[in-house]
């Protein structure tokens, strides 16, 4: 397990860490990654959903009877409802979107697999992903699960991190350089 020590350390690791195992113990992780998967799609989608979690005036109640109803909403597993109860009940909602990328981590580590975090400034087609995964997998000697995502500041090219490393082959990135070396 690559660098699972460093995010068990974290608050949100120790979170992540813990829902974990009871996954592992109940036999549901990859019930519980899809669950999480599905409330961090909720977060990003839903304005009102992340002003919620980010707002340290809700009630402890309040919050709990909130993510109750996004979780029959979504159609959560029972364990990831109570574990939204939880947070709520902690005053830690606010560190549900970084409690997701750590059970993920935790979660690909277990199974060999490393993420790779590829932002490219126009959608890549399948057939690139799967080209690009094919090439990751080879420089990382495990399995690589794509997450992509768009950012059309980058002007063309790609940024790829997976863990603490960083590919950066953004024009963006080219061209703030070519700045810099002309600054002198």
């Amino acid at each position: 397990m690559e660098n699972s020590g460093g995010i068990k350390a974290s608050l949100q690791g120790r979170y992540a860490s813990a829902l974990f195992d009871l996954a592992s113990e109940n036999g549901t992780v990859s019930a519980v990654e899809s669950d999480l998967e599905k409330i961090g799609e909720a977060v990003k989608e839903s304005v009102d959903f992340a002003a919620l979690i980010r707002n340290p005036q809700v009630s402890r109640d309040a919050a709990g009877k909130a993510v109750e109803a996004v979780a029959d909403v979504l159609a959560l597993s029972p364990l990831t409802k109570n574990f939204l109860g939880v947070l709520a009940a902690n005053r830690r909602l606010s560190a549900l979107p970084d409690i997701i990328r750590a059970f993920a981590a935790i979660a690909a580590a277990q199974r060999g697999e490393a993420t790779a975090e590829v932002t490219s400034a126009h959608a890549l087609t399948d057939e690139q992903v799967e080209q690009l995964r094919q090439k990751l997998e080879v420089r990382e000697g495990r399995n690589v699960k794509i997450k992509t995502s768009v950012d059309p500041e980058l002007l063309g090219g790609l940024v790829v991190t997976i863990g603490s490393k960083r590919i950066d082959s953004s024009i963006r990135t080219r061209l703030n350089s070519l700045a810099q070396a002309m600054k002198g």
